[in-house]
């Protein structure tokens, strides 16, 4: 129940499942976004690294052109450079006016020669390898408050007058660089946004196709008037589908069986129910007109009751030999145990009779359900006593080998006659209808049919003269690892 003033929740407000198609495009566009979206950044550093390799040859290339204007008087440690800078010899180096470039000459005790007093003096040491044929380096720095990329160059000097070592920095502002880096990556990332709207193109297309029949299976089964069983036919179905299709059809095969037996059952019940309650009926009127003896009209009642008894018992056994067929609810069972508890179970009959009943078993394992199996023998064995004359005999023997388990019952009776045996087995047709519904063979049947077995019924002659029946039972032997 649900609480005062609360709704209870329907289906359709419960969060639905993701689609597949929506699933299928998170799948596709979302790896392909967060690769775009890692490449970025993996773009603008790669990118990045060959503007600098690209604009360090520019600096070096400036740092040699103030190498060659520098001059030297004396030698080694009593070397005194130097050195006069136009500023045109830089201006060459500076492209569309987007960065600026500065230059310090200075001995290699850091003693000013020539340029920019502020830009730092260099500290550093060569790299151990150099891409460059050049006592050079590079590095990031700050000037005036802007970041700049600086080259060093160690410069040897000599001159007819003397012989020294200078060191040259020149720096550059990093606008050229960065405008040049953002330029590549916004170019690069316009052509992946177009790349990707069209992989979600395609995808957003492709997906609709592959799952156009899944959508025309769903609206053929809206569409299905209420009742219809009948198999599902989706002929342009992709191969991945055809399992559920296949799954489907069986579901509503099982279901249009299961409805089939309820219907005939109905009607069954239905017809063979109205006769014995008419008889009833009349019989009780027949006693309450005054038309028979009080005792006559009981004991006839009583047949008529114990008869329709009887016929509603096996009705129902016969409803519940598919609805256990349909839950599968089987274990390994001894099949001669349960001969030999069902021939207990009847004994009074056979003794009421004074049958000479014999049984002979062995161990038989079966999978199957132990009602079936006690059903199965008890509609044998009362057949067979039923039809065994007074002071007969039965006999009942239960063999296992060659993966099968084989029940025989081997009475005294009549046998069954040629023209009865087409139709022994079908529901009401009684060998005699005085003394049975008819349903007994038809439930053994549908029993054995259920367990994978068979079941035959065989006249046994001698000198052409019937000497009684043979009933074998035969069901698959089950494995006793099970």
């Amino acid at each position: 129940m649900t609480e005062p003033g609360r709704e209870r929740e329907t289906p359709t407000q419960r969060e639905r499942p993701i689609s597949l198609r929506r699933y299928l495009l998170l799948g596709i566009l979302v790896p392909v976004g967060l690769f775009v979206f890692i490449n970025a950044f993996s773009l603008y550093a790669q990118t990045l690294a060959a503007v600098n390799t690209a604009y360090d040859r520019t600096l070096l290339a400036s740092a040699k052109s103030i190498g060659e204007l520098l001059d030297v008087e004396g030698f080694d440690e009593a070397a005194k450079l130097r050195v006069t800078v136009p500023y045109a010899a830089l201006e060459a180096f500076e492209a569309d006016n987007q960065s600026r470039m500065f230059y310090r000459v200075s001995t290699q005790k850091g003693q000013l020669i020539s340029g920019f007093e502020e830009l730092p003096a260099w500290t550093g040491t060569l790299p151990d390898r150099n891409t460059y044929a050049a006592l050079v380096d590079f590095y990031d720095g700050t000037f005036q408050g802007e970041p700049v990329r600086i080259a060093v160059l160690l410069q040897p000097v000599a001159s007819q007058a003397g012989r020294g070592m200078a060191v040259i920095q020149v720096a550059e502002t990093l606008e050229l660089r960065q405008t040049l880096t953002r330029k590549i990556l916004v170019d690069t990332l316009w052509r992946q946004a177009v790349l990707v709207a069209v992989i979600a193109l395609v995808a957003i297309v492709v997906v609709q196709r592959a799952t156009r029949p899944v959508r025309r299976l769903s609206q053929t089964m809206e569409q299905r008037p209420e009742g219809d069983l009948s198999p599902v036919d989706v002929p342009d179905a992709p191969r991945e589908l055809l399992p559920l299709v296949e799954a489907t059809n069986h579901v509503m095969a099982r279901l249009a069986h299961l409805l089939d037996n309820q219907k005939r059952f109905v009607r069954d019940t239905a017809h063979q129910l109205r006769t014995p309650l008419a008889v009833l009926k009349v019989q009780v009127q027949s006693a309450l007109h005054g038309d028979m003896e009080p005792r006559q009209a009981l004991i006839e009642i009583n047949d008529t009751v114990d008869r329709a008894t009887v016929l509603a018992n096996q009705m129902l056994s016969l409803a519940k030999v598919e609805q256990i067929r349909e839950q599968g609810d089987v274990r390994v069972e001894d099949f001669s145990e349960i001969v030999r508890t069902i021939a207990l179970e009847l004994s009074p009959l056979i003794a009421g009779k004074d049958i000479d009943f014999g049984i002979d078993t062995v161990p038989a394992p079966v999978l199957a359900h132990e009602w079936m199996l006690r059903e199965l023998t008890r509609n044998l064995l009362h057949n067979a006593i039923k039809q065994s004359p007074q002071g007969g005999a039965i006999s009942v023997r239960v063999v296992a080998g060659n993966n099968a388990v084989a029940m025989t019952i081997t009475d005294s009776g009549p046998g069954i006659a040629a023209e009865l045996r087409a139709r022994l087995f079908q529901p009401f047709s009684p060998g005699d209808a005085r003394s049975g519904s008819g349903l007994g063979l038809a439930i053994c049947l549908e029993i054995v049919s259920a367990l994978k077995g068979s079941i035959s019924l065989d006249n046994r002659e001698s000198h052409g003269v019937v000497q009684g029946l043979d009933t074998t039972v035969r069901l698959p032997l089950a494995d006793n690892g099970n």
